[in-house]
């Protein structure tokens, strides 16, 4: 909101938690909608034992293989709670049970709690939300580590594309969403309020060129360029988006590629669905591991994401 709101005409959040940037441009020109999750993949504590340890269920797609040894934050009643995702020791294992996935339900959050009443005494309850405790790192050479690429990423390209038409005649709704997450809840609610003439959702999305993954696979790669979405499990790209993209990314020359494996969704799938139909679209960042703790992304595929929704805003509107 403070980096967004002095170049909005209005600001406003609706009572779901959806954040609205309106730039108003001139009459006549079509109205487009962006959007951009604010949440990521969490937890949520749904027990509290007699020892102190929590158990917890996941908050979108994560997998039971990477949830061990994982440090957590938990925003408690108290303040935050630092805490790790622990099981028993390998040393008491059996063999079996040392070469499997450990299923989640046999997992638990240790915060140094010794009793149940400590647990509590800490801020931890029964419906404390946490995420993965990941700080952001400069890891060199353009590269760059940390959590909620997903999505992090589509916020920031977003926010630098609305900033870029601060003097624009364009009419721009631009939209931090809640809960995409749990099934693009925010997206939904958020473009009916919105009623836009287009949409285009923007993401981190998942990269798979990695070692031992089928070249027919790799959905994606790191220094590829932004991902433009042809189809995925909640949309298939309109036509006029998806040739708009195409468009302005060959004219202007960036570099850009296709999502080449229909999996996930994006706001996408909820926006194209609202009322009569809005024509939809998702642009994206590639990212390596995402709905993981740790995310890893390239600063040219940023910019360029960037550089390819601004020209996308400028094409579409004068279409």
């Amino acid at each position: 909101k403070t980096e967004l709101e002095e170049y909005a005409d209005e600001t406003r959040v609706d009572k779901l938690g959806n954040i609205f940037f309106y730039h108003n441009g001139k009459e006549g020109y079509p109205k487009v909608m962006l959007s951009a999750h604010m949440d990521e993949v969490g937890f949520i504590v749904t027990f509290i034992e007699e020892n102190g340890f929590l158990r917890f269920e996941t908050l979108g797609g994560i997998t039971n293989n990477i949830l061990l040894g994982q440090r957590v934050l938990l925003k408690g009643e108290k303040g935050y709670l630092k805490g790790i995702i622990g099981t028993k020791p390998p040393h008491i294992m059996t063999l079996e049970e040392q070469n499997k996935v450990i299923p989640r339900e046999d997992l638990f959050i240790d915060i140094g709690a010794d009793n149940f009443n400590q647990a509590q005494e800490k801020g931890a309850e029964v419906g404390t939300l946490g995420v993965f405790d990941v700080e952001f790192t400069d890891i060199g050479d353009g590269y760059f580590r940390g959590k909620a690429f997903d999505d992090r990423a589509g916020c920031t390209v977003l926010a630098e594309a609305f900033k870029s038409m601060k003097d624009s005649p364009y009419n721009i709704v631009a939209v931090g969403s809640v809960q995409e997450e749990l099934g693009l809840r925010g997206a939904r609610t958020a473009a009916w309020q919105v009623d836009p003439d287009y949409g285009l959702a923007l993401e981190g999305t998942f990269v798979a060129d990695v070692p031992n993954t089928r070249p027919d696979r790799v959905s994606s790669k790191i220094k590829g360029g932004p991902v433009i979405t042809i189809l995925d499990k909640t949309v298939f790209t309109h036509p006029v988006i998806l040739k708009t993209l195409i468009k302005v990314g060959r004219e202007e020359a960036i570099p850009f590629q296709f999502k080449k494996v229909p999996m996930g969704g994006t706001d996408a799938g909820a926006i194209h669905l609202t009322k009569a139909g809005v024509p939809s679209g998702t642009v994206a960042v590639p990212c390596r591991y995402i709905h993981g703790p740790a995310s890893i992304m390239h600063i040219e595929d940023l910019r360029n994401a960037i550089k390819l929704v601004t020209e996308f805003i400028k094409a579409i509107s004068v279409k």
